[in-house]
């Protein structure tokens, strides 16, 4: 019996999953967007950087963000959208599973598919470690414009968030998400009205 016939069966189950949902969308924002959320610290910033001198000038900014907002919508649009969701092996997703669709599709199995999926979760997991230490250290960063005496204190305070989290993280993915989902939740709020303002400014 699917899921779906078990909650149509059990009008107690189904009133329980529905209740579940506002508190799992939380979590998942809490798990899966809190490191998207966190992103634009230091994507805007190195941006602004790589335009030299000029700095944040008005066409600099519209031009960054008109980058970001095309950048992300043909990626999720044609690359996850039309392609990646597509491309699935028996369910499973992720380069290595795209490597498996791509050696059972090619003669002889050729093992340069292999390399290359080696190297793609290579530099996944690459990308895995080094982000939260990215994305801690620009949210850190701030203090040396609140405060910028503290700016020899900005490493130590992100090696003992880091340290933490990580400590955290053996307790199993709820807790953390228990956490985070609220705090995401907050920054997504304070993200879209701060954008809001400016806009309508």
């Amino acid at each position: 019996m699917t899921d779906e016939k078990l909650r149509s069966a059990d009008p107690e189950l189904e009133h329980q999953t529905r209740q579940g949902l506002p508190s799992l969308v939380l979590a998942a924002l809490g798990v899966v967007y809190g490191d998207i959320g966190t992103s634009p610290l230091y994507a805007f910033r190195e941006a602004l950087h790589a335009t030299g001198e000029s700095g944040a000038t008005h066409a600099n900014v519209l031009g960054i963000l008109s980058l970001i907002v095309w950048a992300l919508t043909i990626v999720v649009t044609l690359k996850y959208v039309t392609f990646v969701l597509k491309a699935d092996n028996r369910g499973e997703g992720g380069t290595l599973s795209l490597m498996t669709l791509a050696r059972e599709g090619l003669s002889g199995r050729p093992k340069w598919v292999l390399v290359l999926g080696v190297i793609g979760a290579s530099l996944f997991l690459g990308d895995a470690i080094i982000t939260p230490a990215i994305s801690v250290l620009s949210a850190v960063e701030g203090i040396e414009v609140v405060a910028p005496a503290l700016s020899n204190w900005v490493v130590p305070i992100t090696l003992t968030i880091i340290a933490v989290l990580f400590f955290v993280q053996r307790f199993g993915t709820s807790g953390v998400a228990s956490v985070f989902g609220p705090v995401t939740a907050l920054w997504f709020i304070v993200l879209g009205l701060s954008g809001a303002i400016h806009i309508f400014d």
